[in-house]
């Protein structure tokens, strides 16, 4: 055994342990998503801020989706009427949907909330005790957000690729996140370190998702695809 694949059982070990701590994870996709796309010791992004703001953007929508508050389809994105979430940036994201007379397309409302998502979510995470706010070595780099425990900050990447275990049936939570993480670029990440064939068993993962789970990862990954290829990326 490699001293990397070691390594990666070792802190899959440990963020098994963290997972019964305080800092048990809040079940929040886009929270599990933000600790993915971050480095779990310095909190530096793995990947172009628009595909982090893109990614969770994708999440935070599909927190409403799992809640049963919004429905994707057939190119559209609608409340659904359900129960008004007990959290309180999915209630302000839930509103502004909800303020819109006409439904528009998930590509719009992606790209609207991916402008202010990171900030909103590694705030939500600092409110629940994952993430501190810290000051560059550098001042003129300004503040910047780190996590609080490395194994904790480790943990939504082990709940990532436990989709890829082929004696379990996926979670519809759990395949969102992986689905949504290889959407915004973090496929790499779920499957490093994995058995061959985890590409497929990913795939499938997202196929037992809800179509409207489904139609939201694939305008997620668009849009991502999108971002990438602009001049603005």
């Amino acid at each position: 055994m490699t001293a990397e694949v070691t390594y990666f059982h070792d802190r899959h070990y440990r963020a098994g342990a963290c997972l019964m701590a305080a800092l048990a994870g809040t079940g929040r996709l886009a929270d599990d998503l933000y600790l993915l796309a971050h480095h779990d010791v310095t909190g530096r992004p793995f990947l172009q801020p628009r595909a982090v703001g893109l990614g969770l953007a994708g999440a935070l929508l599909g927190e409403l989706a799992l809640a049963g508050a919004i429905w994707v389809g057939h190119g559209q994105l609608a409340v659904a009427g359900g129960a008004v979430p007990d959290d309180g940036l999915a209630r302000q994201v839930l509103a502004v949907l909800a303020g819109e007379r006409e439904p528009h397309p998930p590509a719009d409302w992606l790209a609207f909330l991916a402008a202010t998502a990171g900030r909103q979510v590694a705030c939500r995470l600092a409110r629940s005790g994952y993430l501190t706010e810290v000051g560059a070595r550098r001042p003129w780099r300004g503040q910047r957000w780190v996590p609080v425990d490395a194994d904790c900050a480790f943990a939504p990447l082990v709940r990532a690729r436990a989709v890829l275990d082929p004696g379990r049936r996926p979670t519809a939570s759990g395949a969102a996140l992986a689905g949504l993480a290889a959407a915004c670029g973090l496929g790499h990440r779920i499957l490093q370190y994995g058995q061959p064939g985890g590409r497929e068993r990913l795939d499938a993962a997202i196929r037992l998702l809800r179509q409207d789970l489904r139609e939201l990862v694939a305008h997620t990954q668009a849009a991502v695809d999108a971002a990438v290829l602009s001049p603005r990326a």
